[in-house]
């Protein structure tokens, strides 16, 4: 029989805030276990939580970009379960009243695009984390508790099951991930888990409405894990249906050593939870004037500025896509290009060189020493004929190394282009009388050792040479 897979995530994003949630306790990632926290995020009894104003907004700025129906009036749930790194025994989320409803994420698509339509976004605090080995002593004999996360703001941006294929909901989470960093919402750092991902999936034959039953997945900390496990999940399913046993409805862990899934729990439902209003926190009225206020500080969003990158500077869609992809790309860009004024230029060289120079890092993008002006300057040298090409892929990278100019190099290490005529022809006359058996060879019809001599110009002058006049002078001696 011939399936159709059924896919929603349920993504979480720790949210780009200096305190946490409920408490003036720090984010920050990589305290000693235990560092960033208080009475309030420890859930000791007497403590009462106040709620991060500036957490609410960035739920506002996805909201708004996504097109969601916001909440006016917004109540904290709590979420009744027991686990060792849950230290109130619950976690105040949302659930009846989620700040956002509906709404959308476009992903491209064949060229074009869609629209994943979301179920919900909601705020929620993060939990701790269970330390299977001991941070200093590296024992195994128990299991540690480090809250350093509990009650770090996260969103959870919950989509309809309207993803197809396990690449397609790689695409639809990168995307999503570009827009939480083009917002400033999260800094979408996987491997430190502040972006998470738990994927619902089930099969059902073609042709059919009705959803088959979900399993859960979790435990995928990357795109190709979340690629590899849902990839495992449909095989398995299918397998499953075709030998007519029932899916049952449960959570399953993706192990990436065995490149499976296996399961963890029987997958509980929201009754599971008695979910009940926080009596704590007070409800969270959001009026018109706040939403503008929000609204007005929106950036271009990603789709947005390949489309302008399209039409402003006619650049292929490969190379959109990679100056797109980070923030910090696309501004580096744009300054380059607004500096020397050639957009084909600027992609190239950001692309293939400076993207290269910061290893793909955006931090590193920001922090760079080498600035705009000086790929600016380098290319005027070159087009005044200054500098090679060749030269100046290497007099842009010690620009990058010590944040000297591409001028100060070029002139305190003598790497000014040789475009002078009789001292290129007065070297080609040297290396000419010193290679007669090839220039015999080249004068009997082997053309293509002309590319032998230039390299030997380039080399006696360490790339200094005027490739074009070298050429030109080495046909006219050699009787081209």
């Amino acid at each position: 029989m011939s399936y159709e897979t059924v896919i929603g995530l349920e993504v979480h994003a720790q949210l780009l805030t200096e305190s946490k949630l409920f408490c003036l306790c720090s984010t920050r990632f990589g305290a000693d276990p235990n560092a960033n926290t208080c009475p309030v995020c420890l859930g000791l009894p007497g403590t009462l939580p106040v709620l991060n104003q500036a957490a609410v907004e960035l739920a506002l700025r996805l909201g708004l970009v996504a097109g969601c129906e916001i909440s006016q009036k917004n109540v904290f749930a709590r979420k009744n379960y027991f686990y060792p790194d849950l230290p109130k025994g619950y976690q105040i989320s949302q659930y009846e009243l989620p700040i956002c409803r509906k709404g959308s994420i476009e992903i491209p698509d064949s060229g074009g695009s869609k629209k994943i339509r979301l179920t919900r976004i909601h705020m929620e605090e993060d939990a701790g984390k269970l330390l299977h080995e001991h941070p200093i002593t590296r024992s195994k004999s128990a299991s540690w508790v480090d809250l350093n996360r509990a009650s770090v703001p996260l969103l959870e941006i919950v989509s309809e099951p309207e993803l197809r294929n396990p690449e397609e909901a790689v695409v639809y989470l990168k995307e999503l991930r570009r827009i939480l960093m083009y917002l400033k919402i999260c800094d979408g750092n996987m491997e430190e888990g502040s972006l998470r991902c738990d994927a619902n999936i089930s099969l059902r034959p073609l042709g059919e409405t009705k959803l088959g039953t979900r399993v859960e997945l979790k435990n995928m900390n990357s795109f190709r894990h979340i690629e590899e496990a849902l990839g495992f999940e449909v095989e398995r399913q299918k397998n499953q249906l075709d030998q007519g046993k029932p899916i049952v409805q449960e959570t399953r862990l993706w192990d990436p050593k065995k490149e499976e899934t296996s399961p963890m729990r029987a997958k509980e439902e929201a009754h599971d939870y008695r979910y009940f209003p926080d009596p704590d926190l007070l409800p969270v009225e959001i009026d018109a004037a706040w939403l503008e206020r929000v609204k007005a500080d929106l950036p271009e969003l990603p789709s947005e500025r390949r489309g302008r990158f399209h039409n402003q500077y006619r650049l292929p869609p490969s190379q959109i896509d990679i100056l797109v992809d980070q923030k910090e790309y696309a501004e580096f860009f744009e300054k380059t290009v607004e500096a020397c004024g050639d957009a084909p230029r600027a992609a190239n060289w950001v692309i293939n060189d400076f993207l290269r120079m910061v290893k793909g890092d955006p931090a590193l993008v920001r922090t760079s020493r080498l600035k705009p002006s000086h790929l600016s300057e380098a290319f005027q040298m070159v087009d005044q004929g200054r500098l090679s090409a060749g030269l100046a892929k290497s007099v842009l990278q010690k620009v990058f190394e010590t944040g000297r100019s591409p001028g100060e190099i070029v002139s305190s290490e003598g790497l000014e282009q040789i475009a002078d005529t009789g001292q290129l022809e007065r070297m080609i006359d040297l290396i000419l009388g010193e290679s007669s058996k090839e220039v015999s060879r080249y004068q009997a019809g082997e053309g293509k050792l002309l590319s032998f001599f230039l390299g030997q110009v380039m080399k006696k002058t360490q790339g200094r040479a005027d490739p074009k006049l070298a050429e030109g002078l080495l046909k006219k001696k050699l009787g081209h």
